[in-house]
């Protein structure tokens, strides 16, 4: 890798970031070698945490010149990510750490897509999110991979995991910011919703955070193998957005993928309504006033 931390002066936001190492390194591959790009940028060891409670740290030193990061053992995909976040405390140098020259990071600031209102840690963790995710699966490279995508499906979400040594969710909401339909993509952890990644033009999913997965999802279908994606099945939309009166109903689609340990991903995608001719306005508008009328 040609990168340094040369390349990247002057930037200090997620994106800023990225875009110099881009250009530092026009052929890089996949996966991207996340460790090597931190030795060449100051990172002089990665070393084992071990500290209960955390997934990852940096150790730095005043000048931001030179660190260690410290990641939990576990699978890969995760260990990697947890080194791109902790490299983006490290290059963002506005990201103070709670203690002089040391960051620890929990399991949930790797989760976090939203920070509170003035909560200047919580959006550095969004920040170090933001950087990791777009340094492991570089907005071009998404862009090939998923160009050979068609219709929305988590077989693809599980494809882009494999090809760019990424966790399943760090896929998923990647794949659902860059596919170009109406989709959402809804975690699930022991039969309640934990999180919700919705491309822009998705409406707002109406199941808050730790509610019950809707009862007639497709979710509770006994004919689920794990680590199968299941068929995709047409569901009532308003088991997950709401739906106007006296407005024609968007199709809803879903899909399940059971993973382990309780969790699940299910995959939405809404279909736009169609524009209804001028005889079936027609139709429905006289219907609704003979309804509302009480005539017959």
């Amino acid at each position: 890798m040609a990168t340094s931390r040369i390349d990247l002066g002057g930037a200090g936001s997620p994106e800023a970031l990225v875009k110099r190492i881009l250009q530092a390194e026009p052929n890089l591959s996949v996966p991207v070698p996340i460790q090597e790009m931190c030795a060449r940028l100051g990172i002089f060891r990665i070393e084992d945490l071990n500290a209960d409670g955390f997934e990852g740290g940096l150790v730095t030193n005043a000048k931001r010149s030179e660190g260690t990061i410290l990641a939990k053992r576990g699978g890969e995909p995760r260990r990697r990510f947890t080194i791109a976040h902790e490299l983006g405390h490290f290059l963002m140098a506005h990201h103070v750490p709670d203690q002089p020259g040391r960051f620890l990071c929990k399991s949930s600031d790797l989760l976090r897509v939203h920070a509170k209102e003035g909560d200047q840690r919580q959006r550095r963790e969004v920040e170090a999110n933001r950087f990791a995710t777009l340094v492991l699966m570089p907005p071009h490279l998404l862009r090939g991979a998923m160009a050979a995508f068609r219709e929305p499906n988590l077989q693809q979400v599980l494809t882009l995991a494999r090809d760019f040594a990424v966790g399943k969710e760090t896929a998923a909401r990647a794949y659902v910011q860059y596919h170009p339909e109406r989709i959402a993509i809804v975690v699930v952890g022991n039969g309640r919703v934990q999180r919700c990644y919705r491309s822009l033009s998705f409406p707002d999913i109406i199941c808050a955070g730790g509610s019950p997965v809707p009862l007639y999802s497709l979710y509770h279908s006994s004919s689920h193998r794990p680590d199968i994606a299941s068929d995709i099945a047409a569901c009532s939309p308003d088991l997950w957005i709401n739906v106007k009166r006296d407005l024609r109903a968007p199709a809803l689609y879903e899909q399940v993928y059971l993973q382990q340990n309780g969790f699940a991903m299910i995959l939405l995608r809404l279909e736009p309504v169609p524009e209804e001719s001028a005889e079936e306005r027609r139709l429905e508008e006289g219907w609704r006033y003979r309804f509302h009328s009480g005539r017959r």
